[in-house]
């Protein structure tokens, strides 16, 4: 880090031994001290007996409780000790509970009936109870190490807010219910509770801090009931209908009913993978307040962990500086402790614009973060701060805040001049390149081949905001390139942002945003660590992923661009199986999942026995399960436990040096307990942690510090030259970044295939909604841009369909749901979809142009089947909107889209894809423009001609000929041809009202096709009719001439 306000800028290569330090000095950042000898329940220290020694709650195992933690679990609890699951036995000087031995402690009658809590110092800790998981069953608290542990929960004892949603009256009144809650229980008597307000506002905070950080809100069984059931329904009708369709064939359009009976079950098949997934939707509410109250104590230093946010940008001119300007402006002011957050922004095109526009934007946030802090203002994205119409005065009542309010817009405008004169300069490059402030030729004039170069803006201790406090870091990070290195794309520059933040903050936990993406909510990072600081849950989960929210879109959503029904009925399903995938952005990882590892895994633990049983009838259940565990851990390989469980390789007395621990994971593995941290380091092979991860010891060092932190010896010379290295382009050569670590390589969708293997290895992930939307950003509201847009992703899901990693045939042996599988076979599958579709789309109008029908004449029995497949199909989907929320018009614009997408963007990425797996053909598709109305929304009606608006044009011409036809038919046939059109003519309508948002994309505002789609599309529909005429399938062939009898008599 850097001691003058700007930092130190470094760009250095090490395959080449250069180091340049452009701006001198730097300094460490400060690393943690550990903590001492802790409860494991509560976080605060063990006392001493009155005779002096350490108080031991279990002399069993000799698990570390405090004395009101015990005795609060004897009282209120299960009563049993949380390590080894044994009865407590009574201490002298407690109170007798129900079930205790007759102990002959007749001195201590007299604090049979003391108050456990008369003592102030007991108010500061934690009791924990029976508790429900996060797969919402009973089950005993798992206990973690570290003062910021706090065992979760007591399910049904839920507060109704904070004190700071009150006035003084109301929160009296509510500490006074909690105060009569308690004389109930024997915790709190009238005398001590009426004495002293303060130390009942104590009282009820502590209790409050004892709450669980968040709880699971199932779906009402009134409306996710029905819908199960109806979903069961369907199957069964679904199943009758294809044995109807297979058993019945139209012998006169016998290739179409062939034709349509295979797409079909085509799409039987893929409403299963999308369906099922879906049958155990749940949402999920945090507690703010409870996450305050546990991990920031007023007086104590704050617990909250540290976070790193990426912010990945390419090309600045495609992506504008000032949108990434305003992502980073609203991480700087996010509601969290500004020494837990350090912001890394990555700059894949070595951009000197990019590089000045950030220096502009940390001289901005020395302004903008302490006015956003002061007047608490939602979001804190400047840009869409100030656009917004709403009442900005609402629920201010500082005086200051108006002339506040204006000296700031007026200091944005001008911050967003001296960007859009940078940009301006950038149009043009120098032929000499470009040159730096201090006349220094910029290192990434050559974008193919230039150093790794690294800034640091904010964070040091200079680069104070204008009130004198401190700032968030920054940092500007632009990897290495070499000609004839892969570099991997995305999923490379998120890899080396991995590890550059691992050598200089090595949060535990990862923010990943794209540059377009905002914190429209502040308390965003508090919503994810209520997940990920829970002693429960919190050590099973890989990633937090919040849904997508987009600004800038149309009020009726023409192209779904919102992907309402994937973010708030999709997700909420998997929500409740194993966990959301992971989208690409708005998502907070667990560090520790992305550098490979397993999951810590509990072992379970042996059935409860009462004390009225001999031992030996119980050690069936407990002693052989104990045993056998061990024998079990002692049969596993060292490598695998070296890698693959690292936590639980470490042994149960490993202390990390230099962190404070805000939790542990659980420590299993018993085969090497007994070693000190210096044997363990010598039992682990250095050469295979470099084969693993890379050769930086000092990366290898912070991978072993699951709480974060810096290693202890490291200074700010050997931490920059370090982080040069592990942005070297062939720092990943020979290891298994992108194949087992990291952001995984091998398609363009990377996200995908990065969640898919973290829940192979039997991690969790959690969906997180909260009620003001977490992050929005951008999305393409054009047509053409928006079809590109699934175009890629489409073409991401056929090259994970086509690779080992395919979810049809990988990680069996591991711990992915079943349900998950096919919820991510779902994922890569639907492209494919597209193929059945564009033939069932042209179905309608073949038939109504040859007078054929893909149906025989319907009996009594197949029209009940036809009209209950309907039925079911319409019920499904409004139960689903029932219990979701989700409006019937962002549900009938996905439903179009499905259909517009399929038949063009979906149909060429997989043509696409099978040219480029199989064949090694790359084939691009160019966009062009014509100007647009500068105006709101005016680019919806910008049209961009693309190879992707053939096919959709295709098929509206298609159904619309077809239906003049069927209907010219009829008239010219009589009365008796209308009753088998109106099936035709259905089918088509099918087709065309799905079509019509984007037949209102190609006429635009003028309502006026342009000419080269009405050529493409009126010669191929043409064509096809031509060659239809001329070939006709259903004529009868004629094999040699044709004998009739003349009619005369020879």
């Amino acid at each position: 880090m850097a001691s003058n306000p700007m930092g130190s800028f470094v760009a250095g290569s090490h395959s080449r031994n250069e180091l340049h330090v452009m701006h001198a000095n730097e300094e460490r950042p400060p690393t943690r001290q550990s903590g001492s000898k802790l409860c494991r329940v509560c976080g605060d220290e063990i006392g001493l007996k009155e005779n002096g020694e350490l108080f031991v709650a279990c002399h069993e195992c000799g698990f570390p409780v405090c004395r009101p933690c015990y005795e609060y679990e004897r009282s209120e609890g299960s009563q049993c000790c949380p390590g080894c699951n044994t009865r407590y036995k009574r201490h002298k000087g407690c109170a007798r509970v129900a079930g205790d031995e007759e102990d002959n402690f007749d001195d201590d009658f007299e604090d049979e009936f003391k108050n456990h809590f008369d003592n102030q110092d007991h108010d500061q800790h934690h009791h924990v109870t029976t508790t429900r998981s996060e797969n919402g069953d009973n089950n005993q608290n798992q206990f973690l190490n570290g003062p910021g542990s706090f065992a979760g929960s007591v399910a049904g004892k839920d507060f109704e807010g904070d004190k700071e949603g009150y006035s003084s009256a109301e929160w009296q009144e509510r500490v006074e219910k909690w105060k009569i809650r308690q004389e109930k229980r024997g915790l709190v008597t009238k005398d001590d509770g009426g004495n002293d307000q303060g130390d009942g506002d104590d009282d009820f905070l502590m209790a409050e801090a004892r709450q669980p950080l968040w709880r699971k809100v199932p779906i009402p069984s009134s409306k996710i009931n029905p819908y199960r059931i109806v979903i069961i329904l369907r199957l069964f009708i679904l199943a009758f209908f294809l044995r109807f369709r297979i058993l019945t064939p139209a012998y006169d359009a016998f290739p179409l009913w062939i034709i349509s009976v295979i797409c079909e079950v085509w799409f039987a098949f893929s409403w299963i993978l999308d369906q099922f997934p879906k049958w155990f939707p749940i949402t999920r509410e945090t507690y703010l307040d409870r996450l305050s109250i546990r991990f920031e104590r007023e007086g104590e230093p704050n617990r909250l962990a540290p976070v790193d946010v990426f912010v990945s940008t390419v090309d600045p001119l495609k992506e504008p500086p000032i949108i990434t300007a305003n992502t980073v402006l609203s991480i700087l002011s996010m509601d969290y402790p500004v020494d837990k957050v350090s912001c890394y922004v990555s700059d894949d095109g070595a951009s000197m614009l990019l590089f000045d526009a950030l220096s502009e934007t940390a001289e901005f946030a020395r302004r903008w973060v302490p006015f956003c802090k002061k007047y608490s203002i939602e979001p804190r994205a400047p840009e869409f701060y100030f656009s917004q119409k709403i009442d900005y005065l609402k629920d201010k009542v500082q005086p200051t805040f108006v002339k506040d309010r204006r000296a700031m817009k007026r200091e944005y405008e001008e911050f967003k001049v001296r960007i859009n004169a940078l940009v301006s300069k950038a149009q043009k490059k120098p032929e000499e390149g470009w040159v730096m402030q201090d006349g220094t030729p910029w290192p990434g004039n050559n974008t193919r081949d230039h150093p790794g170069m690294i800034q640091v803006y904010l964070g040091s201790e200079g680069a104070l905001d204008v009130e004198g406090k401190e700032l968030p870091r920054l940092v500007y990070v632009s990897r290495e390139k070499r000609p004839g290195y892969n570099h991997h794309k995305k999923a490379g520059a998120m890899n080396a942002l991995v590890r550059v933040s691992a050598v200089l903050t090595n949060a535990p936990f990862i923010l990943n945003l794209d540059c377009d993406h905002y914190l429209n909510n502040s308390k965003a990072v508090r919503e994810a660590m209520c997940f990920l600081m829970d002693p429960q849950l919190g050590k099973k989960l890989c990633y937090v992923q919040f849904p997508q929210r987009f600004d800038g879109i149309d009020r009726h959503d023409r192209y779904a661009n919102r992907n309402i029904v994937f973010f708030d009925i999709n997700m909420l399903g998997l929500d409740g199986i194993q966990g959301p995938v992971y989208v690409g952005t708005g998502c907070v990882f667990n560090r520790q999942a992305l550098y490979g590892y397993d999951p810590p895994v509990s072992e379970k633990r042996p059935k409860m026995t009462c004390d009225c049983w001999p031992s030996w009838c119980c050690c069936c259940c407990g002693g052989s399960r104990k045993s056998k565990s061990k024998k079990k851990g002692d049969k596993r390989g060292f490598f695998s436990g070296l890698y693959t469980k690292k936590k639980k390789m470490m042994g149960k007395n490993y202390v990390r040096k230099g962190s404070a621990p805000v939790f542990d994971l659980e420590e299993i593995e018993e085969g090497l307990e007994g070693y000190d941290e210096l044997e363990k380091s010598s039992l682990m092979s250095q050469k295979n942690f470099e084969k693993r991860f890379g050769q930086s010891p000092v990366f290898i060092a912070s991978t072993l510090k699951e709480d974060g932190g810096l290693p202890e010896g490291t200074n700010s010379t050997s931490l920059i030259k370090e982080a040069i290295h592990v942005i070297s382009c062939g720092y990943e050569e020979k290891t298994e970044w992108g194949k087992e670590i990291g952001w995984i390589y091998g398609s363009i969708t990377e996200d995908i295939l990065t969640g898919f293997k973290m829940h192979c290895r039997g991690w969790k992930s959690v969906y997180c909604v909260p009620k003001r939307p977490a992050f929005k950003g951008s999305a393409p509201i054009n047509l053409s841009d928006r079809l590109h847009q699934v175009l890629r992703w489409a073409l991401g899901s056929v090259e994970i369909f086509l690779s080992r990693h395919c979810p049809l045939w990988y990680g069996y042996g591991g711990k992915l749901k079943w349900l998950e599988r096919l919820a991510y076979t779902n994922t890569i599958v639907y492209p494919f979809t597209s193929i059945p579709l564009l033939a069932y789309c042209t179905l309608p109008a073949v038939c109504l142009l040859t007078g054929k029908f893909i149906i025989p004449t319907l009996n009594n029995l197949a029209s009940i089947w036809f009209l209950a497949l309907f039925l079911s199909i319409i019920v499904t989907g409004v139960l689903e909107l029932r219990w979701s929320g989700v409006s019937i018009e962002d549900w009938w614009r996905n439903e179009q889209f499905w259909v517009i997408g399929g038949v063009s963007a979906h149909l060429f990425a997989v043509f696409q894809g099978l040219l480029k797996v199989l064949a090694g053909v790359d084939t691009n598709f160019t966009v062009t423009s014509k100007s647009a109305e500068d105006e709101e929304f005016g680019e919806l009606y910008l049209f961009k001609w693309t190879t992707l608006l053939i096919p959709p044009t295709t098929l509206i011409i298609l159904n619309m000929v077809g239906v003049v036809a069927g209907v010219s038919d009829a008239i010219n046939n009589g009365y008796g041809s209308w009753g088998p059109l109106f099936g035709k003519l259905f089918f088509a309508f099918w087709v065309i009202v799905h079509l019509y948002p984007f037949l209102k994309g190609l006429m635009g505002r003028q309502n006026r096709t342009p000419t080269i789609v009405v050529l493409w599309s009126v010669l191929l529909a043409s064509i096809f009719s031509l060659l239809w005429v001329r070939i006709d399938p259903f004529l009868p062939k004629q094999k040699g001439p044709l004998l009739k009898q003349c009619g005369v008599e020879c």
